[in-house]
């Protein structure tokens, strides 16, 4: 399998998380209070790769945002939470789907 490399690319933060942003991309990231179609931006960039050996860190974040579009809110698979306890007659089960955001990058 060949694996592909991107010339162009930016690290950021949000949600306690961090993602890659390629122009053109989408990314599903943490829950964004933000309606469908409107512009977001994200200002806490760590990294971004211009062109091959051109790389600027942030210390701790770069000047420019990453630009990106709100496309759909949704959920994330399901996953089951078991407790049990042995001998006591104790067991909860329970679901949870994490809400995220997709977004498409625009420019970084």
């Amino acid at each position: 399998m060949e694996q592909v490399v991107f010339d162009r690319y930016a690290i950021f933060q949000t949600g306690g998380k961090q993602y890659q942003a390629i122009e053109g991309k989408t990314v599903a990231v943490e829950k964004l209070e933000a309606p469908e179609g409107s512009e977001v931006l994200f200002s806490e960039v760590l990294l971004r790769k211009e062109r091959a050996g051109v790389v600027s860190f942030g210390q701790p974040y770069l000047d420019t945002p990453v630009k990106a579009v709100v496309v759909k809110h949704g959920k994330d698979r399901k996953i089951t939470v078991f407790k049990f306890k042995r001998r006591k007659k104790y067991s909860v089960k329970q679901g949870h789907r994490q809400p995220h955001t997709i977004v498409r990058i625009q420019s970084i």
